[in-house]
């Protein structure tokens, strides 16, 4: 009867329009109001134990260095660089778009950063080379969901301290599938343009690529910096968060010199909305993660599970199912922090490992930011192009198959997720 009134009433007011926050917060006091006899008094020190996190602190840290880097002229620099790389390959400059996806995504760590950072220079690009308007921001739109799955990613760290699992462990472990899912959005992409009958432009010469690489670096650096620094036991993800935010502010105000002083109120206010809006979200789904423990449900869903004799390949289905349809309606961090734990105990107890696990619902997120009925990332490319909502939903669909097809490979091929951190980590 708990669980039955747990999740119906939690899904109606999601349902009726309510946001996911306080839907969480408010489904968690009237269950345990009217059916159980959970300590509401204790709920503001168990909401605050659970936001006293260090790791947390990384979150705003990483807000606020993708949006100093993203308001100045990174972007562009790292763009003309991914240019003079692949440029000259039939469907050249949406590949180069992906490839600026993908190392933007390790400066910024936020997928709708990725798409309006990489959209709003590229979309005009690609049109004026000729590429039709679907095709452009097709490849715009699904490339820069990598921002929540190449490090550093802020899901990865809301997802670590909900499971309680290294970030570190977690972040590298985002590497190869990240790396491997934007090298099958390119090969996608070449197929696709070769078919449509574009073809390359002139390549680069040495002298171009080393011109664009030393116009691009300061910028480049930081991934460097910031992943090298992590894993070689420098600083912690937390560390790392603060400094580069320190290096993005040199950057931009010393190096590059295109952001101003007068800019900067307008940055830190967005980037403190929108850790704002993430750590009301945390501290709802924590209530209601501690609802879930207290009343032992995960144990009975996983009692329920193993009886059934579900098996880790199907279990995985079933995961990817659950988390695909909440992925269209929910944001990242909520879904993370709502189903890891009822899914991580289940997981464990059938011998799945929970950096594996973490990495399939990161992917499974990155689906989601693309699919209607609120996929973020889709009114980014529509507000950023003019586009219907619609118009940009169908020109996804061909990379949004090939990200279903990367989530399959991950899902069930564990090594892919596993090698680089067990290597790392021993």
């Amino acid at each position: 009867m708990v669980i039955a009134t747990l999740f119906i009433l939690l899904f109606a007011l999601m349902f009726v329009g309510v946001p996911v926050a306080v839907a969480l917060g408010a489904t968690t006091l009237i269950t345990s109001f009217f059916f159980t006899d959970f300590d509401l008094m204790g709920i503001p020190s168990t909401v605050f134990d659970g936001l006293n996190k260090y790791t947390l602190m990384a979150i705003p840290m990483f807000i606020l260095a993708g949006s100093l880097l993203s308001r100045g002229s990174s972007a562009g620099r790292i763009i003309e660089f991914a240019k003079t790389l692949v440029g000259h390959l039939p469907g050249g400059l949406p590949i180069a778009a992906i490839l600026a996806s993908i190392i933007f995504a390790a400066v910024s760590g936020s997928s709708p950063a990725t798409v309006a950072a990489i959209g709003s220079v590229m979309y005009t690009a690609i049109k004026q080379a000729g590429y039709n308007e679907q095709f452009a921001i097709g490849t715009i739109a699904t490339s820069g969901s990598l921002g929540i799955l190449i490090p550093p990613s802020i899901v990865f760290i809301v997802y670590g301290v909900t499971a309680d699992q290294s970030i570190g462990k977690l972040f590298m472990a985002g590497v190869i599938p990240g790396l491997a899912i934007g090298a099958m959005m390119m090969v996608a992409t070449y197929i696709l343009a070769k078919r449509s009958g574009f073809k390359g432009t002139k390549k680069a010469t040495l002298k171009e690529q080393f011109i664009a690489f030393k116009n691009s670096f300061w910028a480049l650096l930081i991934i460097v910096i910031v992943i090298g620094g992590i894993y070689g036991g420098i600083f912690t993800p937390t560390e790392a968060g603060a400094f580069s935010v320190m290096y993005a502010f040199f950057v931009s105000f010393f190096i590059y010199k295109d952001t101003k002083y007068k800019d900067l109120y307008r940055i830190i206010l967005d980037s403190a909305q929108t850790s704002s809006m993430i750590f009301f979200i945390i501290a709802n789904a924590i209530l209601f993660a501690h609802f879930l423990t207290d009343e032992q449900i995960p144990q009975h869903i996983t009692q329920m599970i193993i009886e059934a004799n579900v098996g880790p390949l199907m279990f995985l289905l079933i995961v990817n199912i659950l988390l695909l349809l909440m992925g269209q309606f929910m944001e990242p961090s909520s879904v993370v922090m709502i189903t890891v734990p009822l899914l991580l105990p289940i997981g464990m107890a059938l011998g799945i490992d929970p950096i594996h696990l973490g990495v399939i619902m990161v992917v499974n997120m990155e689906i989601g930011m693309i699919t209607p009925p609120v996929g973020l990332n889709l009114f980014v490319a529509s507000g950023i192009t003019g586009l219907s909502l619609k118009e940009v939903i169908v020109a996804s669909l061909p990379m949004t198959a090939v990200l279903l097809l990367g989530l399959i490979l991950v899902t069930y091929i564990p090594v892919i997720s596993l090698w680089l951190p067990n290597f790392m980590y021993g």
